[in-house]
């Protein structure tokens, strides 16, 4: 992978090599080679053929994703700094919680010399049934859904489930969290989860959240981020107070509840004391059944992918969905591959699925049916789809379930 594309991915960025790349380009000018950067040159102006290094430079930020080569220099420039003087190591950070919805960023956090308890809470939210029930209930909700759509042995999800609730149940008013997260449903709901859990105020509660970051061109989550990249966004934390604490509360009870309407309306708003939470609760919103076809937006971008693109592995169809199609991408591969099973195993499917020993490598293509539905000649829901929860909601075809407009008005069909 080149310099370019690499940083692209993790936004660790090699100035090194990209200097080197800024040279090469430059020989190649003045020998009147690479016509693509030429023109670009000369949309600007510059028609040449006297060519100095700061246009070779320019052309290779904008690569990188860029306005100029200075503010690409001092983003790098940013990112060593705070690698090189993490001020959390001089700060007593030993008794920090790190709290992630997952385990993708523990070892980049160690790598780059970070200290505390990592705490992982790594419950799917965005899938199966999230209902208002007592803890004990809520948790065994959760493990029958989990055994049933990922096939984890019950011991494991167990284990799993005893050291997250005891993580949570220690949470009180000494407790130094700092919580981990980006733009995506998946993140906002543990972020919303997590503070609803809260007795009350911590003495020290901070959110370290993004939805982009300088020179990643498609930006998916935080796991994807060089360990430098992290230490860079360290002093970027903020801290979070009771108004926080009230609207968690707020969209948890509403994301829980069996009438939509609560969420939707939180949805529309902007939300300052959680400012990604109102763009994530629209999102996951549209994975209720959509009033035209029935189907979740993920469902229709699954399609839609198999009808521009033809049959199709499964796991090129996930990677399709995840780096052009989704607008706010949330799913790992195994969430994609549970969601895919109502659509390939109802009695009259949507899509069919070749032989193979991954599914990864199982094509996929579309059912005539698939093709009416996705052209608004047929609804999913008079096919009498499985039962499906999104959140607290119960979408059962037959019992007037609720579905969403692309706007995210929801009522009852």
């Amino acid at each position: 992978m080149s310099a370019i594309n690499a940083s692209r991915h993790h936004g660790l960025l090699d100035l090194p090599a990209l200097r080197k790349r800024a040279k090469r380009l430059l020989t190649a000018l003045k020998h009147d080679e690479a016509d693509e950067s030429r023109a670009q040159l000369r949309t600007l102006g510059l028609s040449g053929p006297d060519y100095r290094l700061a246009d070779a430079q320019w052309l290779v930020a904008r690569e990188a994703g860029f306005a100029s080569w200075p503010k690409l220099k001092a983003h790098a420039d940013a990112i060593a700094f705070s690698a090189r003087h993490p001020e959390f190591i001089a700060d007593g950070e030993a008794a920090v919680q790190h709290w992630r919805c997952g385990n993708d960023i523990e070892h980049s956090l160690r790598t780059a010399g970070f200290r505390g308890v990592f705490q992982m809470f790594d419950d799917p939210m965005v899938m199966g049934p999230v209902p208002a029930l007592p803890e004990d209930d809520y948790w065994r909700v959760r493990a029958a859904y989990v055994q049933q759509a990922f096939g984890l042995a019950p011991r494991d999800i167990e284990q799993r489930q005893v050291l997250q609730r005891s993580a949570l149940a220690q949470l009180n008013a000494d407790s130094e969290l700092v919580l981990w997260c980006e733009a995506d449903a998946y993140d906002q709901l543990f972020l919303i989860r997590l503070l609803a859990c809260l007795p009350s105020l911590p003495r020290r509660l901070e959110l370290i959240e993004i939805d982009q970051v300088p020179g990643v061109e498609r930006f998916i989550g935080i796991g994807q981020l060089a360990p430098d990249v992290l230490a860079w966004l360290w002093p970027q934390r903020r801290g979070l107070g009771e108004e926080a604490l009230l609207l968690a509360r707020q969209a948890w009870a509403a994301y829980t509840a069996p009438d939509p309407r609560a969420w939707a309306d939180l949805a529309t708003r902007q939300h300052q004391p959680l400012a990604l939470l109102g763009a994530a609760l629209a999102r996951q919103l549209q994975e209720l059944p959509g009033a035209e076809d029935g189907l979740s937006l993920t469902e229709r971008l699954t399609l839609k992918v198999l009808a521009t693109k033809g049959e199709l592995p499964a796991g090129r169809v996930f990677a399709e969905l995840m780096q052009r199609e989704e607008p706010l991408p949330y799913l790992g591969d195994l969430m994609f591959h549970a969601l895919l099973q109502p659509l390939i195993h109802a009695a009259n499917p949507l899509m069919h699925e070749g032989q193979g020993d991954s599914w990864a490598r199982r094509s996929l293509r579309l059912t005539a049916l698939g093709e009416r539905i996705l052209a608004g000649q047929a609804h999913w829901l008079d096919q009498s789809p499985a039962e499906r929860w999104v959140g607290g909601v119960r979408i059962v075809a037959g019992q007037k379930p609720w579905v969403v407009s692309g706007e995210g008005q929801v009522w009852r069909r």
